[in-house]
């Protein structure tokens, strides 16, 4: 079983607005008015996926009245300011010991994600026994992430200023890239001309 993290602890402030509360563009499987945060829970439902965790940080009283979320699933970062490796930290220690295959890690700021994404990495991981599966397009990395739980004390034990990638690096012959045709993993959306450009070319 793997646990479900979706980091939205930053501050969003090239974009001016908490990046979790930005409308999604409706689509025929995402119809109506939802969040970026939550059409992330949303692509992150899965059979395999056992445990939720939403990382708030800054404007954290903000999101939570306009995006319900259960309390086992929210975990509040106070040092959201130390990057994204400390709510990183914060969503594996809220964990339940030796409850988790892995964790598919999921970045706010990279929403153009979508369940076939999510379960082609996840098929991959279980597949392969690769200790970090990622996607990439034409050759380039992306979102989603999934560390596998044997790592996770070296992401708890690792620099902050260097964060994730240190743990990737480590381990650099042992990752597995799944090809994927979605640019969408990609997609940075963390200003507002950048979310402009990527919704119109969505539409």
């Amino acid at each position: 079983m793997l646990a479900a993290v979706i980091l939205a602890a930053g501050e969003s402030r090239r974009m001016g607005t908490p990046k979790a509360m930005l409308p999604f563009p409706a689509t025929d499987t995402t119809p109506g008015k939802i969040t970026f945060l939550e059409h992330l829970i949303s692509v992150a439902r899965h059979p395999r996926i056992g445990h939720l965790r939403v990382v708030l940080g800054a404007r954290a009283e903000k999101i939570q009245g306009r995006v319900s979320l259960e309390p086992q699933c929210l975990v509040l970062n106070p040092d959201w300011a130390k990057g994204q490796l400390s709510s990183i930290q914060a969503a594996i220690r809220s964990l339940p010991d030796g409850s988790t295959d892995g964790a598919i890690l999921f970045l706010v700021d990279h929403p153009l994600i979508s369940s076939e994404v999510v379960s082609l990495l996840i098929d991959c991981f279980y597949d392969s026994g690769a200790p970090i599966v990622l996607p990439a397009y034409m050759g380039k990395r992306g979102h989603p992430v999934i560390f596998s739980s044997k790592l996770y004390n070296e992401l708890l034990a690792a620099p902050l200023d260097t964060g994730a990638r240190a743990v990737v690096w480590a381990h650099a012959g042992q990752v597995l890239e799944v090809s994927t045709l979605e640019e969408g993993v990609l997609l940075n959306l963390n200003d507002p001309d950048t979310l402009k450009r990527a919704l119109r070319e969505e539409s």
